[in-house]
């Protein structure tokens, strides 16, 4: 690759990695607040025969905030859920190959990631331009927008990390004989 284009991405990565490092700290104050939220209502409905209204609504409505917010740290650390058994096996014979395999890998799921994106963008436009709301009149109602807004980055950030690990991609990154516990 040009070194330009590696150059660039070893500027971008560090801004990029920051800003998911971000989201998911966003992400865990969301679980914070749901769980203030529902030991509220446990304790107004045992004590005092009054539940929360909304409390539900409100759980479903953080369920995909939480998701899309720790999204991309999940992937800046590589702790998507899939198998690697065959990488960590393949490194240690055929380094260059495995390194090729993940980039592969890493360039399926950025693809992924920027279908996700132009799927949810008119989503949010919709959304953004109608007055459709979340939840039961009376009792908690939220405009859609900011989810599909939320998905929206979230996706484009997958995207951008899955890139730039594909640019930065070396055999020095990723498992060896060392992480199996085996002498180098």
């Amino acid at each position: 690759m040009p070194n330009t284009l590696i150059r660039g991405a070893q500027k971008l990565s560090p801004i990029v990695n920051s800003v998911a490092i971000v989201t998911n700290a966003v992400g865990t104050l969301v679980v914070l607040a749901l769980v203030s939220i529902v030991n509220f209502d446990v304790i107004a409905r045992g004590a005092f025969n009054q539940p929360f209204m909304g409390a539900v609504e409100i759980v479903q409505f953080s369920m995909v905030l939480i998701v899309f917010l720790q999204l991309p740290d999940v992937v800046r650390v590589n702790r998507l859920t899939r198998s690697d058994g065959f990488l960590l096996f393949l490194d240690l014979t055929y380094p260059k190959a495995a390194l090729y395999l993940r980039r592969f890998i890493d360039s399926i799921s950025g693809v992924f990631m920027v279908c996700v994106a132009f799927a949810i963008w008119p989503e949010f436009i919709e959304m953004y331009e109608s007055d459709d709301f979340f939840g039961i009149p009376g009792v908690f109602v939220a405009p859609w927008w900011p989810i599909k807004l939320t998905i929206f980055l979230s996706a484009c950030l997958c995207a951008t990390l899955f890139l730039l690990k594909i640019i930065l991609a070396t055999a020095k990154t990723h498992p060896t004989k060392a992480a199996l516990g085996e002498d180098v």
